[in-house]
């Protein structure tokens, strides 16, 4: 049976045009409360879930990531897109360039970053990274992506930091000496929480900016708006395209 599909997005994508007439629903979980709305698009049950409110009022580190992610498992979800807005680290990574993320290290601290803190019945887990994003969810976006002629690169290391500032460039030259391609303030710990609930989660990022360091100029939102306007439009396309190989219909 083909399943409902949930897209969590941050940064410039704070609605989505196929459910423009679809309604807020408030959802109450044990972890707090989710606002999401639900439609249909490329015929396919789809929650989208806007990660800083729809009018861009909660920063990253105060967004409630247990809550959104049980919220939509309890919703029904069984397959998560998510999208993230980030500044390249890998220099060959320009703005506007796309790209999937294979792998994450997480240099956010303070945040929630588990289901199993050992305080009720599931007690205490300890579950396996080794492959937190769905190779099916890529392999369809990838698809999708080549079929539009949009080029999507493969092999994405997301570092996530708590934001709401941007990142130093020594911070930037740690993360590189990592392997991490691409830095954020949302992917922590959202696809590790997906993880502990064997939710599949893949995600697409969209680069908008140099990583503070790898040129001259300042970062600025003029500059990442600029970016994200030109496009925002191919990541929708890529994922529009996607919905019927990722609900399970083009099996």
């Amino acid at each position: 049976m083909p399943g409902r599909i949930g897209i969590i997005a941050g940064t410039g994508f704070y609605d989505l045009p196929a459910l423009a007439t679809s309604a807020a629903e408030q959802v109450a979980t044990k972890f707090g409360g989710a606002q999401f709305k639900r439609g249909v698009w490329n015929s396919e049950s789809v929650i989208f879930l806007t990660r800083h409110g729809s009018g861009h009022t909660i920063p990253p580190h105060r967004i409630n990531y247990r809550a959104n992610i049980r919220a939509l498992k309890d919703s029904g979800v069984t397959s998560v897109i998510a999208v993230n807005v980030v500044g390249g680290v890998d220099p060959s990574l320009a703005p506007g360039d796309l790209t999937l993320i294979d792998d994450f290290i997480d240099f956010t601290s303070g945040r929630i970053n588990t289901f199993f803190d050992g305080d009720d019945d599931s007690g205490v887990q300890h579950i396996d990274m080794t492959h937190v994003y769905d190779r099916k969810i890529q392999g369809a976006l990838s698809a999708s992506a080549a079929k539009l002629g949009i080029e999507l690169r493969t092999g994405g290391i997301y570092a996530g930091f708590d934001g709401p500032r941007f990142e130093t460039p020594s911070e930037i030259r740690l993360t590189a000496l990592a392997g991490a391609t691409v830095v954020g303030m949302t992917g922590c710990p959202e696809a590790a929480l997906a993880r502990e609930l064997n939710l599949p989660y893949a995600a697409i990022a969209l680069i908008v900016n140099p990583a503070a360091g790898l040129v001259a100029e300042e970062i600025t939102t003029e500059a990442i708006n600029a970016v994200l306007a030109a496009g925002k439009d191919r990541v929708l396309a890529i994922i529009e395209a996607a919905l019927p190989a990722i609900a399970g219909r083009d099996e």
